[in-house]
C-alpha cells in the first residue's frame, strides 16, 4: 500500500471516529444547531480574512468552542469549518487534513477547558492559540510530505522550512484574535450553552408546594394556592396567550412549544389548570397536542409529559402517540437517560409526574446514576461528572433526587451547599460560577432549595435578600419579570419560570384543579382530544385502546361526570434563535 493511500485510510478512520464520538453523545436538535452555527461562524471567519494568508480567526473559534462545549462538539465544528470554507477556497487532498487538524484543535481546546474548569483567561487562550497554529502547520506540512515527496526527513524539513513564515503568521494571528475576542466569545458560547440545555436550560424535581391556603380544603380539592406576589405575573402570562392557545417568547410573537410549555407550567404552579387557560376555544393543551407528533428530542418529550401531567392528562395517548414509550427509548444500560445529567433529571421528573413511583426501575436507575455524577464540589455538570458544575444543572439534579426519594440524602445536602456558595450578594444566582445573577438560574436554585426542604428566601451567608426577593425586585408593574438588571429577553419564558419559584413549587407540580368545575374539566379534555390520567393509569397494562378511551371520555363529558385530574413535573432547557447574531453581538459588545 502506498504512503498516500495508507495515510488517507488512517485519516478517514480518524475523521469517522470523531464523527462517531459526537454521534454517540446523541446530541439534541438544539445542540446540533449550535454546532452547525459555530461551524458556519468559523468558516465565515476564514473567508472574511482571505486576503491575509494564514491569518484567520477559525482556529481561535474552534479552540474556544472546545473550551466551552467539550471535545466531541468542537471536533465536529473544526471539521465542518474546513469542509464548508473550502467550498470557497477549493476542495482538494488538503481538505480532510484540514478537517483533522482543526478537529484536533477543538480537542486541545477541550483539554484547556478541563484544566481551567472551562474558564481559561485571555493569556491562556493566546498561548493555546499560538501552539494550535504551529501544530496545525505541522500537520499540513506532514500532509504535503506524505503526498508529494520521497518521504525522507530532509524532504520534511525542507517543506517545513519553506512554510515556517506562514505558520508563524498563523500563530501570531491566533494570539491577536485570542487577545481581542477570546474571553468574550467564550462567555457568549457558555451563555448560549446554559440557555439551551435545557436546556435546554434544565431544572426539574419533585415536591409539593410550600404555600397552601386552607390545608384541609386544598387536600380535598387538590388546589394550589398562589402567593399574592405571583398574581400580577399570572395576569401577564394570560394576556400574552396567542389566539392558537400557545405563547411566544414575548407578547405578540409567534407561538412555540418551548414557551407554551413553560407558560403552562408556571400557570399550573399558580393554580391555573392549563386546560382552563384559553384564548377563545383554544387552550394551552390544544396547542401542545397539535405539535406532539413532531416531538422527538428527549428534552421536549420530558417537558411535554410534565405539562400534560400537570393538567391531569395522560401522556400515553396524545394524538395517538405514547410519549412515555418514546421517552423510555432513550434509557441506557447504565441507568441514565440519554447519558446526560440534565436529561436524566428531567426524565425522573417526567416519569414521576406521569404517575410512576420511586420504586419504578427507570426512576430508580436514573436517580442512582445522577448521584454517581455529582462533582466533588457538590454540584452537577450538564453532561456528567468531571465537567464544571452549573447552577441550573445542580438545581435540576437536586429536584430530581428529591422526586426520586432521596430528599435528605447526603447528595442532596451537598448540592444545597454548592448552591448556597454560588449565591450573589443581591440574593440571586448566576448561570455559571462567578457570573452576574439572572432570574432563570435564580428560579432553578429556588425550586431546588424548596425541594430539598431549605429556605429559598434566605440571603447569602444567612443575611440580606434571598432568591425570592431578588425575583420580586425584577418584576415590573405589568407582571413581567426581567431576565436580569440589564436584559428583558424572552419575558414570557422568564416570567413563567420565576412564577414557579415565587409559588414555591418545585417539580413535579401538584395537580391544578379545573377552575370551572370537574364536569367542565372533563369536557375540556374531550374537546382537546385527550385522555385523563385516571382513565389511562386506571387501565393498567390491559387498558382499553386509545379510540375507546377517547369515546368514553367524550361520553362522560356530555353527562358532566366528574373527572379527577392529576399532577405534573417538568424541565427542559432550550436554546434561542439567532445564535450567530447573538455571538457576534456579544463579541463586539464585549
Amino acid at each position: 500500500m502506498s504512503w498516500p493511500l495508507a495515510s488517507f485510510a488512517l485519516l478517514a478512520l480518524a475523521l469517522a471516529g470523531g464523527a462517531a464520538w459526537y454521534e454517540r453523545t446523541r446530541p439534541s436538535a438544539r445542540t446540533v444547531a449550535l454546532v452547525a452555527t459555530l461551524g458556519a461562524l468559523a468558516a465565515l471567519g476564514r473567508i472574511a480574512f482571505a486576503p491575509l494568508p494564514n491569518v484567520k480567526p477559525t482556529t481561535d473559534i474552534v479552540l474556544v468552542t472546545g473550551a466551552a462545549l467539550g471535545g466531541a462538539p468542537a471536533f465536529v465544528v473544526g471539521a465542518v469549518s474546513a469542509l464548508a470554507s473550502n467550498l470557497f477556497f477549493g476542495q482538494g487532498y488538503w481538505t480532510p487534513w484540514q478537517m483533522l487538524a482543526w478537529g484536533l484543535v477543538g480537542l486541545g481546546g477541550a483539554a484547556l477547558g478541563r484544566l481551567t474548569r472551562r474558564n481559561p483567561g485571555r493569556l491562556a487562550l493566546a498561548v493555546a492559540g499560538a501552539v494550535a497554529g504551529l501544530g496545525f502547520g505541522a500537520i499540513m506540512n506532514f500532509s504535503t510530505w506524505v503526498s508529494f515527496s520521497d518521504h525522507s526527513l530532509d524532504a520534511y524539513l525542507a517543506m517545513a522550512g519553506s512554510a515556517l513564515a506562514f505558520d508563524i503568521a498563523h500563530a501570531v494571528g491566533n494570539v491577536l484574535f485570542a487577545l481581542a475576542f477570546g474571553p468574550a466569545l467564550l462567555r457568549a458560547i457558555r451563555r448560549f450553552r446554559q440557555r439551551f440545555e435545557v436546556t435546554w436550560r434544565p431544572s426539574p424535581t419533585a415536591a409539593a408546594p410550600a404555600v397552601l391556603v386552607g390545608l384541609a380544603v386544598a387536600a380535598a380539592l387538590a388546589v394550589v394556592a398562589p402567593p399574592a406576589e405571583a398574581a400580577t405575573s399570572v395576569d401577564y402570562l394570560r394576556r400574552a396567550q396567542n389566539a392558537d392557545g400557545g405563547w411566544g417568547a414575548a407578547p405578540a410573537q409567534g407561538s412555540a412549544q418551548l414557551y407554551t410549555g413553560w407558560a403552562a407550567l408556571g400557570l399550573a404552579a399558580a393554580g391555573r389548570n392549563p386546560l382552563d387557560v384559553r384564548r377563545g376555544d383554544r387552550s394551552a393543551l390544544s396547542y401542545i397536542r397539535k405539535g406532539a407528533a413532531g416531538v422527538t428530542d428527549v428534552g421536549e418529550l420530558e417537558r411535554t409529559i410534565l405539562v400534560l401531567s400537570a393538567a391531569g392528562v395522560s401522556s400515553q395517548d396524545v394524538g395517538g402517540r405514547d410519549l412515555i414509550a418514546a421517552l423510555l427509548r432513550f434509557r441506557r444500560g447504565d441507568g441514565s437517560i440519554n447519558g446526560q445529567v440534565v436529561y436524566s433529571s428531567f426524565g425522573v421528573l417526567a416519569l414521576r409526574g406521569a404517575g410512576r413511583g420511586t420504586g419504578d426501575r427507570t426512576v430508580r436507575g436514573a436517580t442512582a446514576w445522577i448521584v454517581r455524577q455529582q462533582n466533588g464540589d457538590g454540584g452537577f455538570n450538564v453532561f456528567r461528572r468531571g465537567g464544571s458544575s452549573g447552577i441550573d444543572e445542580t438545581g435540576a439534579a437536586t429536584q430530581a433526587l428529591a422526586a426520586g426519594g432521596r430528599r435528605g440524602a447526603p447528595a442532596v445536602d451537598r448540592a444545597v451547599g454548592f448552591l448556597r456558595r454560588q449565591q450573589n450578594p443581591d440574593g440571586g444566582f448566576p448561570a455559571v460560577q462567578g457570573a452576574a445573577s439572572n432570574a432563570q438560574s435564580t428560579a432553578y436554585a429556588a425550586q431546588a432549595l424548596v425541594a430539598a426542604g431549605a429556605d429559598p428566601d434566605r440571603g447569602p451567608k444567612g443575611g440580606g435578600r434571598g432568591a425570592l426577593g431578588y425575583l420580586r425586585s425584577l418584576t415590573a408593574s405589568n407582571g413581567a419579570v426581567r431576565y436580569s438588571r440589564t436584559s428583558t429577553q424572552t419575558p414570557v419564558w422568564v416570567t413563567a419560570q420565576a412564577l414557579l419559584a415565587l409559588s414555591r413549587a418545585p417539580f413535579p407540580l401538584p395537580r391544578a384543579r379545573a377552575a370551572r368545575g370537574a364536569g367542565a374539566g372533563a369536557a375540556a379534555v374531550g374537546r382537546d382530544g385527550l385522555v385523563t390520567l385516571d382513565e389511562a393509569v386506571g387501565g393498567g397494562k390491559g387498558a382499553e385502546p386509545a379510540r375507546r378511551r377517547k369515546a368514553r371520555a367524550r361520553k362522560r363529558a356530555s353527562r358532566a361526570e366528574p373527572a379527577v385530574l392529576e399532577a405534573s413535573d417538568w424541565e427542559g432547557r432550550a436554546q434561542r434563535a439567532g445564535f450567530g447574531a447573538g455571538v457576534l453581538f456579544a463579541v463586539i459588545a464585549g
